[in-house]
């Protein structure tokens, strides 16, 4: 048995899809009010100034902040099973199938949230390691439980969870920078579905 470690968002998924999340799940009064605060922070992101980690952090405050725990969890499976099927790549899917087939240990390894991640792992019956809410008396808090999923982070939760030298094989698939601590715990690394040594 071989491990396979998946990134989400751009290489089993056509594109990013933390803010089309947002915008499925978060009302649109809540949505308008958060934009208006936020406006400033999405310019300085755009022009590179706010990193990525700080602008997820900032909109899951602003969109989930007080609201249900279970509410929002309803919203993750109807995204799951609503939108998800429509930005799969079919290539990520056979690859994914072919680890399977060989019997080999197949975990998603993501900054996505687990609010909508946890659905669709459970379907496709795959292991999951992300970014996950804090909620207290099944309240969100607005923050993170932990630290973000991405980056070395990455890298970090596969080693706390998995011992990677039981596999004979550790495969790593990725598209982004925030990947690249995860590929480098792998034997076979693929970036942007080119292997890379």
């Amino acid at each position: 048995m071989n491990l396979a470690l998946f990134d989400f968002d751009g290489t089993i998924t056509t594109r990013e899809m933390f803010r089309p999340f947002i915008e499925f799940a978060v009302s649109p009064r809540r949505r308008a009010l958060g934009g208006a605060v936020l406006a400033p922070m999405v310019a300085g992101y755009k022009l590179g100034w706010v990193s990525p980690n700080l602008m997820r952090s900032s909109a899951v405050c602003a969109g989930f902040r007080g609201v249900s725990e279970a509410q929002v969890f309803e919203r993750g499976a109807a995204f799951a099973r609503e939108v998800l099927p429509g930005v799969l790549r079919d290539e990520a899917l056979e690859r994914i199938a072919w680890h399977k087939a060989q019997g080999d240990r197949v975990v998603v390894v993501s900054g996505a949230l687990d609010v909508y991640l946890s659905h669709w792992c459970r379907t496709h019956d795959l292991e999951l390691l992300c970014s996950r809410l804090e909620s207290r008396d099944g309240v969100l808090t607005g923050r993170y439980r932990g630290k973000q999923c991405v980056n070395a982070e990455k890298a970090r939760r596969v080693r706390a969870v998995y011992d990677l030298s039981a596999y004979p094989v550790v495969y790593a698939y990725g598209d982004t920078p925030e990947d690249r601590d995860l590929l480098r715990v792998a034997h076979r690394r693929y970036f942007q579905w080119q292997e890379v040594t």
